[in-house]
């Protein structure tokens, strides 16, 4: 919400500089985003005048000037290329050393084609007051005896612009009038009181018949529609001042008619629209819109309706979607010669789901949307006539009204002892009952309880609670103490973490801790990236999405980090792991969405080890890295791979022959890793190999409680393990997984751990046959082992994997 410092004292009566205005806002829930003074950037600029014009001996397209920039002072060499540069022109001088903000440039002392500059002439755009280069500023001839002084004090342009954000429960704050109020109660001046319309009701009744349409036994959408027919305009510009209030905005003027509607929403929060009445055809009905019905819109788009629609429609066609956006077709131009002026309600709740449907956003939903002050629909309609009628002339008809406005009427008993006990204040009755009135409430009664009934134009407020809100708020916040919750049970708080919570943080330390980094990515993706991931249903298309490739919620992490990767590439970084942990979304019911944790190693980003290795690690990462992750990130998630199923059925995005899924059972799989097919590599714009993982976290089997919360002791084994190498002999088609679980499960008291740390295949090997080599360590519980029971327990081992997988021991 803009607003300048000079509208604002058209409501409110104060002499607060803008600092004070900016720290009361701030305190009292108008959060100031900015302020814009123009008087700042252009406080060195000055009125002078060209005394005399000649043409510069070295450039065809210049000029030198003789500047007269105060009077009675020796005149001033300027070198101008300006077309309308001229003896005797008033513009606007920049001095040396000034900033100009249009052009970025400070000015400095120069030659220009062998002539030195002593300043500038300057153009609007130069000054950023608006677009126009085509010539330096050239003033009324009048303001000759203003020479020497400064451009934003002659024209009155010094008048700051303040910005503030708006909560979407404050609609009556987006007016300029509802801020001035708000300010009033908080004791930065008084609020002027409202002015007096008169000579707005016609004589004639309005030709232009107004119909509120709606079934019945429904709620109208439009529940008060009012006009006005006014015959006989001129619709001209706007005037100087209306214009200046509306560009300082950032609101562009169009002619006097659209002028005064868009002053009006800013000035009072209350939207209007203006139709060109000799294009109507018959009565102008507040209807639903009917299958297969469009209009094209002011902003040259056409948009179709549907049965859910408020549209305001003649006999003849659909002229806008009532509270959103007029039609082009009957729209105000200089031609315009009698009018219909439209001051209506709508339903907030349609405006905001009509507006979320048809991907429109306009100043007029900002404030339906939010709930405009429903009692304002005539006064505005008169607000509005009286303005028209000022700056376009015309004779008007009496008003035109359709429906009831539907007003709240709400009331509520109230204590003030309530504001106390809510938020710890100790305020005075009658200070509390003065900010209430300010603010537009009605107090009935003697006190200490009250029937507090709440104005028109704030919809926000529904019980006492608000009440001390509002009374606090302005009271001033930061006079709130502050004050611990008290503590329920005693003693130290209990966890409040959930079970999925707890395996989040657990997978995402344990992830960053094998040299991972953490990315956090967008959770749309496009199209084709969503369909090539096993996503893209229509349902998960976004209906107002920021950017062409970001239109779909994605299906899975990977192709977020892939993007990460590729980017980081670009930039010089080839060796990248990173991980996500987030959501991704299988469908639009609550149980679709996944928590979710993935990784994407590429170049050669290794894990770091200890060293001994059965592959050679020099290279790029490969399936083992992603598979270590996996199982890494599952332990963390307190869940034993080891009990899991390795099988061959990775996503299409997976290479499918360098892949693997982990299942517990044939229904539930638990992660996916492996290196990414090559179609997916190149369709997220990278090359070679890169290896990736995803756990669904949320798809974890719970994990079994404790029997007691209490911890175990701890166990400190003070016996050296034993390390004891094996290296066996299968054949091609046997898993090194089964050799594992084979050595592990040859005596379970004693095995502790088992590891492969060696393949070979080649020479010497037998045909279709591979060694594999393991180190078993042995844990001894009690007491050292004997070399007899370390020799026992080594042929245990040899003799289980033998059973289990045909081995041989490799001599």
């Amino acid at each position: 919400m803009k607003f300048t410092l000079s509208w604002l004292k058209d409501h409110l009566d104060t002499t607060a500089s803008i600092d004070e205005l900016r720290l009361t806002l701030d305190r009292i829930g108008l959060e100031v985003e900015s302020i814009d003074d123009p008087s700042a950037k252009l406080a060195k600029f000055t009125i002078a005048r060209v005394v005399e014009a000649k043409p510069h001996p070295n450039a065809d397209k210049l000029r030198v000037l003789q500047v007269e920039i105060e009077k009675g002072k020796p005149t001033v060499e300027v070198v101008c290329g300006a077309p309308n540069a001229r003896e005797g022109l008033i513009g606007v001088f920049a001095p040396l050393g000034a900033y100009i903000p249009g052009t970025d440039l400070t000015l400095e002392k120069k030659p220009v084609r062998g002539i030195i500059s002593n300043g500038m002439m300057l153009s609007e755009r130069e000054m950023q007051l608006s677009e126009d280069h085509n010539g330096i500023v050239d003033l009324d001839a009048k303001l000759a005896d203003k020479i020497g002084a400064r451009y934003v004090d002659v024209l009155g342009i010094s008048d700051p612009v303040i910005e503030v954000k708006l909560t979407p429960n404050r609609p009556d704050c987006t007016g300029v009038r509802g801020i001035a109020r708000d300010l009033a109660a908080a004791g930065l001046g008084t609020l002027k009181p409202e002015k007096k319309i008169d000579g707005v009701e016609g004589k004639d009744a309005c030709p232009v018949d107004i119909i509120v349409d709606f079934p019945a036994g429904t709620m109208p959408l439009c529940p008060i529609f009012a006009g006005r027919y006014v015959k006989g305009v001129k619709n001209g510009a706007s005037p100087a001042w209306m214009q200046s209030r509306l560009k300082a905005i950032g609101q562009r003027p169009i002619n006097a008619l659209v002028d005064v509607t868009n002053y009006v929403s800013v000035d009072r929060g209350r939207p209007l629209h203006v139709y060109d009445a000799d294009k109507l055809k018959g009565a102008l009905r507040a209807r639903l819109g009917k299958t297969g019905e469009s209009f094209l819109a002011l902003n040259g788009q056409t948009y179709s309706v549907d049965d859910s629609m408020c549209v305001i429609a003649d006999d003849a066609k659909v002229h806008g979607i009532g509270g959103i956006m007029g039609g082009e077709d009957s729209s105000c131009t200089p031609e315009t010669k009698n009018i219909l002026i439209e001051c209506a309600y709508f339903d907030p709740l349609s405006i905001a789901t009509t507006g979320r449907k048809i991907n429109l956003m306009s100043d007029a939903r900002y404030r339906f949307e939010r709930g405009v002050d429903p009692a304002f629909v005539e006064p505005g309609l008169d607000l509005a006539t009286r303005l028209m009628l000022d700056v376009a002339g015309g004779t008007p008809s009496k008003a035109k009204i359709a429906g009831k406005a539907p007003l709240r009427n709400f009331t509520v008993d109230f204590d003030f002892a309530r504001v106390e006990r809510l938020m710890g204040i100790k305020l005075k009755d009658a200070d509390m009952r003065t900010t209430l009135e300010k603010l537009g409430f009605t107090l009935d009664g003697k006190g200490p309880s009250y029937k507090v009934a709440a104005p028109s134009w704030r919809p926000d407020v529904h019980g006492a609670a608000d009440l001390v809100e509002e009374i606090a708020r302005l009271a001033g916040l930061e006079n709130v103490p502050s004050t611990p919750l008290p503590r329920l049970h005693g003693g130290v708080t209990r966890a409040t973490l959930t079970p999925l919570q707890k395996r989040v943080r657990r997978a995402r330390r344990m992830l960053a801790g094998r040299g991972m980094v953490e990315a956090i990515t967008w959770s749309f993706i496009a199209d084709g990236e969503a369909k090539h991931f096993g996503g893209g249903a229509p349902s998960l298309h976004l209906a107002n999405p920021i950017s062409s490739e970001m239109t779909v919620m994605r299906p899975s992490l990977l192709p977020g980090l892939m993007a990460a990767v590729a980017r980081n590439r670009n930039r010089g970084f080839d060796d990248i792991a990173l991980f996500e942990v987030g959501q991704s979304y299988r469908g639009d019911k609550p149980e679709d969405q996944v928590t979710a944790t993935a990784g994407v190693r590429a170049g050669a980003a290794h894990i770091i080890g200890n060293g001994r290795h059965w592959q050679d690690k020099s290279g790029n990462t490969d399936i083992y890295d992603v598979k270590a992750d996996c199982i890494a990130a599952l332990a963390a998630a307190g869940i034993d791979a080891s009990k899991a199923q390795i099988t061959r059925d990775a996503p299409t995005w997976f290479h499918p022959g360098r892949s693997a899924t982990l299942r517990l059972g044939p229904k539930l799989a638990l992660a996916h890793f492996g290196e990414l097919h090559p179609a997916t590599v190149k369709l997220m714009g990278l090359d070679g190999a890169v290896t990736a993982f995803e756990v669904y976290l949320s798809d974890l089997p719970a994990e079994k409680k404790k029997a007691s919360r209490a911890k175990p002791a701890l166990d400190l084994n003070a016996f050296q393990p034993v390390v004891r190498d094996f290296a066996f002999i299968v054949e091609d088609g046997v898993a090194a997984a089964d050799v594992v679980k084979a050595a592990q499960g040859a005596d379970k008291a004693l095995v502790s751990g088992v590891e492969i740390f060696d393949v070979y295949q080649g020479k010497g090997m037998a045909e279709n046959h591979k060694s594999l080599a393991i180190a078993v360590t042995l844990q001894p519980q009690g007491k050292t082992l004997t070399d007899a029971e370390i020799d026992a327990a080594s042929q245990k081992i040899i003799t289980e994997v033998k059973r289990a997988t045909k081995a041989e021991l490799r001599s």
